[in-house]
């Protein structure tokens, strides 16, 4: 039935009179006044994300109870025979450049799903001889994913680095991590969805059942339905991890090392595998013990950066044999610096949340909730040398970009399902690049104008990068992006999504 806006919004002003919420100018739908919030508060909060960087607001944030409130959401703007208002879905906001923001629209607070749940929305199903999944609701966070899953003496296959991201979130994006190279990303690792469309569809997928939504959403950056669930593939859990950093100072010697490795497969096969940079005396060097840091400082400063190479084993606790596992594996390593393997043993929950000490040292220190200018990258394998050159040797190092978090690491094409959204470049071997900086409010820009300048040097020297958890300027550089997959990406966007509705801030259509 077609609703009068005016009538709609006079109703909405009467029926939260007292209610503590403010009004806006959009027409809402009124069986979620009570869910809908527009005070000052859940405006700021819907408004930011980890980049702080950009800022947008929007008109209403939902705090939805369950999916159907959602529906109810995209489904009332679908039909809306006035001007329809975009939805964005925001999980833990751990977007950088305002991905999750709907300027003027309404932004879903997917966390909010949780609450009332008790703990429903992860369960885990299967058994051996079919194996083992979890139907896990888009708005749970890879932690409690993990510690749900360690208690049936199960687990996830493939991670990223940062597990207090939400499974929507990654899964539209793909989730890397040091496990790519093995399992594949995170998307390659989901059975089934559920997807509310921007037509207020509520839509079960899979490779079998409605496979466009399936492949497009996965990879899609929220551009063709929110997830609300996701049946994960499981697999026994191993209980701890042997972690090696490996020291080089020589990019090829370091980057053939890590092709060498992830190549390994069997039992000797690393269970995970990253690579990254030491350009600073003084940034981290945490993992080293700290009677070896001296010789490592003395080294960065003779050669200006150190590459290492990071490795993870999983065994179990009772596995005598992982030693000589590690000691088959390390054949395959050729001239790392002499003296320069280390070595801790850790549970297996601490190797994969290891990141979060030093996110809750950062928020004590209160250099948590500060600008994230990142850039992410593919590069293909035949260009890794004139990227170290181009890049990391004259970009970074000549001009003191040095204290930054800088990671490099292979993964194989083989591993992505090409049918997915997501875009990798065109060669068996490719590597991600990632350059995590912080900065301080009033210069995030220095940061930003770096990034351009790496891109500036990709795209003058031909290196046909991809950006990973991008952003891009205009509709054409988003086509450039996609490239072949462009046509198809666009025929799912008019399929499930034909008014545009969702994730306006990827900034794709809108």
């Amino acid at each position: 039935m077609a609703v009068n806006s005016q009538t709609l919004i006079f109703f909405m002003l009467i029926s939260m009179a007292g209610c503590g919420v403010s009004s806006w100018a959009i027409p809402l739908p009124p069986e979620l006044s009570d869910k809908l919030h527009s005070d000052a508060e859940a405006i700021k909060a819907a408004s930011t994300d980890y980049g702080h960087i950009i800022s947008v607001k929007p008109s209403a944030v939902l705090f939805p109870s369950s999916v159907d409130d959602i529906k109810t959401l995209i489904s009332f703007s679908f039909r809306s025979n006035s001007t329809p208002y975009t939805v964005a879905a925001k999980g833990n906001a751990h977007s950088v450049w305002g991905q999750a923001m709907a300027a003027g629209g309404v932004v879903v607070d997917m966390l909010s799903l949780n609450k009332n749940a008790n703990g429903s929305r992860i369960v885990i199903c299967g058994d051996e001889g079919s194996g083992f999944y979890a139907d896990v609701g888009g708005e749970q966070l890879w932690i409690d994913l993990l510690n749900a899953t360690l208690k049936h003496g199960l687990s996830p296959v493939s991670w990223t680095d940062y597990l207090y991201a939400t499974v929507g979130g990654t899964l539209s994006n793909a989730g890397i991590s040091g496990q790519t190279h093995r399992r594949g990303p995170e998307i390659s690792n989901v059975e089934e969805l559920d997807v509310v469309t921007g037509k207020g569809d509520l839509v079960t997928c899979s490779p079998q059942q409605n496979p466009d939504l399936f492949y497009g959403v996965l990879g899609g950056l929220g551009q063709f339905g929110v997830i609300t669930r996701a049946r994960i593939v499981l697999e026994p859990a191993k209980k701890r991890v042997k972690w090696l950093r490996i020291l080089y100072n020589d990019f090829a010697v370091f980057t053939k090392d890590q092709e060498s490795l992830i190549a390994v497969t069997g039992k000797n096969a690393p269970d995970y595998l990253e690579g990254q940079l030491l350009m600073d005396p003084n940034t981290n060097l945490e993992f080293f013990p700290p009677a070896d840091r001296p010789k490592i400082i003395s080294l960065i400063k003779q050669y200006g950066i150190i590459y290492f190479i990071e490795v993870g084993k999983y065994y179990d606790g009772s596995n005598n044999t992982v030693d000589e596992e590690l000691k088959q594996m390390l054949k395959n390593v050729i001239s790392f610096i002499p003296g320069c393997i280390f070595m801790a043993d850790v549970t297996y929950l601490d190797f994969l949340n290891r990141v979060h000490p030093d996110e809750l040292a950062l928020r004590e220190k209160g250099l948590w909730d500060v600008p994230h200018p990142w850039l992410n990258l593919f590069v293909p394998k035949s260009r890794i040398i004139d990227f170290d050159n181009g890049v990391f040797k004259d970009i970074l190092l000549k001009n003191n970009f040095t204290t930054s978090l800088v990671l490099f690491y292979p993964m194989f094409r083989d591993k992505w399902d090409l049918r997915m959204s997501a875009v990798i470049p065109d060669e068996d071997v490719f590597y991600a690049a990632g350059f995590l900086d912080s900065s301080r409010f009033d210069n995030w820009e220095v940061y930003d104008k770096k990034n351009k300048e790496i891109l500036l040097f990709c795209a003058s020297n031909g290196i046909k990068v991809k950006q990973y958890l991008g952003h891009h300027g205009s509709k054409q550089e988003w086509i450039e992006h996609f490239g072949s997959k462009w046509n198809t990406f666009q025929q799912r966007k008019f399929q499930f999504d034909p008014k545009f509705l969702l994730s306006p801030g990827q900034k794709i259509f809108n």
